[in-house]
């Protein structure tokens, strides 16, 4: 049985190693940009399914894995910058705050279809400009939702989490390892 990863995120294949040793990646092309007619929870849960439908659809007997991450700060998601100042922005408007963190995941294998959601609140404490400048210096920000990765230099930004650590990271193992056992591969 193959099994694919419809991610390029190196996080996502690091993780998905953790349950398993082979698997291949196939990043699915699909439109992610923000509509405003989602919700949060919505739109991340899309995301994750058109992945997991246009790898599947390509690869009907595989096991697809697909799964997407997005920060919300109040009802507005905060997704990849674009730019360094775009970054900046979403990093300072998140200091000394809460923000949610969403995490979807979408297991199909031919009829069978698992999905999930999963969520974190995070705390950063108050930010300095100079912290912010020296974690952009690093260009960590780039291609990541909210313009950070928790597991890497943003990580001196978080007072407290609330809830699953993976889902901030982009994977949340422990629940994709529980969607698994539903599937025989």
């Amino acid at each position: 049985m193959t099994v694919i990863l419809a991610s390029q995120s190196p996080r996502r294949q690091e993780l998905l190693h953790w349950l398993m040793a082979d698997f291949t990646v196939q990043p699915a092309d699909i439109d992610e940009e923000v509509k405003d007619q989602y919700a949060p929870k919505n739109y991340v849960m899309e995301m994750a399914r058109q992945k997991a439908a246009v790898v599947a659809a390509e690869h009907p007997e595989a096991l697809v894995i697909a799964s997407d991450t997005v920060v919300v700060l109040g009802e507005q998601i905060l997704g990849k910058p674009k730019s360094r100042e775009e970054a900046f922005g979403m990093l300072e408007s998140m200091s000394g705050g809460n923000h949610l963190v969403y995490t979807s995941v979408v297991i199909r294998q031919g009829d069978q279809l698992e999905e999930k959601l999963t969520s974190a609140t995070v705390t950063f404490y108050p930010l300095t400009t100079g912290e912010i400048n020296r974690y952009l210096d690093s260009d960590d920000y780039k291609d990541k939702a909210g313009a950070y990765g928790i597991q890497n230099g943003a990580g001196i930004f978080v007072e407290k989490i609330e809830g699953d650590y993976y889902s901030i990271v982009g994977f949340p193992v422990g629940a994709v390892n529980q969607m698994l056992k539903k599937f025989s591969y």
